[in-house]
């Protein structure tokens, strides 16, 4: 059965969709079955970062009303054999996302994929509920901003209280912290919180640290995950981070102080 992880974080524009899109990219180019569903229902952007917007034809939403059948809506990416996208629905709002339609969906996935990614929308209301509730995990993303942290903070305490997980009385979710756009130059002045600042605050364990870079940006707007670029630096970051996720030593021997952050 399929594992499901959440990217998460509470603030808009901390890269959320660009990490579902480059984690996901990353699990399936070491060979697991991984489909990554947009939860932003209304305002879908991981089409265009994973470069499939012309290739929608039914959605999350059309799925969960039956409307169309999860083989439509399921887009194969063109690059990675195992890698699918379940994109949202841009005209529907986000209530149309309901427990018992979520579930029919991720049931279903979990008998076809090892990790499903979800895509949580900004801010804590219906959609973002609604990505995190099913998670077996987390990737809690982060810029090195106090705004972000703390917003991140909240969301921490929503997944210990607004999850499956918590109303069965289950296991908790397991918390990863990804910190994004980190600029070390701005870190040693003081514009930035460092990675231990936020490790302090947020008290999760580190999975990775991904570097501001030019790289993010064209990616995006190419319609290619990053991880697919071998020489960006935030590309070879998340690889790391998917190493580490899957419990292994990175072997990237690029961005000296994202070693000696990890104590190498």
């Amino acid at each position: 059965m399929g594992k499901i992880i959440v990217v998460t974080s509470g603030k808009g524009g901390v890269g959320k969709t660009t990490t579902s899109a480059a984690f996901a990219t990353g699990l399936a180019l070491r060979g697991f079955q991984t489909v990554v569903i947009d939860f932003d229902v209304g305002l879908r952007n991981l089409d265009l970062i994973m470069g499939c917007e012309r290739r929608v034809v039914y959605d999350f939403v059309n799925v969960i009303n039956g409307e169309g059948n999860l083989n439509q809506a399921l887009i194969k990416d063109k690059r990675v054999d195992s890698l699918y996208i379940l994109p949202a629905s841009q005209t529907r709002d986000k209530e149309a996302l309901s427990i018992k339609g979520v579930a029919r969906v991720l049931e279903a996935l979990k008998k076809r994929f090892e990790y499903i990614i979800c895509d949580s929308p900004a801010g804590i209301e219906h959609g973002a509920i609604m990505a995190m509730y099913f998670a077996d995990e987390a990737i809690i993303t982060t810029n090195p901003e106090v705004s972000s942290v703390r917003d991140s903070d909240r969301i921490i305490g929503m997944l210990s209280s607004k999850t499956r997980r918590a109303a069965q009385n289950l296991q908790p979710v397991k918390e990863h912290l990804l910190v994004t756009r980190y600029i070390t130059k701005r870190v040693s002045r003081g514009d930035m919180l460092s990675v231990d600042d936020i490790q302090e605050i947020l008290a999760i364990p580190l999975l990775g640290v991904i570097p501001e870079s030019p790289s993010v940006l064209q990616a995006s707007n190419s319609g290619i995950p990053v991880t697919l670029d071998e020489k960006s630096n935030a590309g070879q970051a998340y690889l790391d981070a998917v190493a580490r996720f899957l419990g292994e030593e990175p072997t990237s021997k690029k961005s000296g102080f994202l070693n000696r952050l990890f104590g190498k």
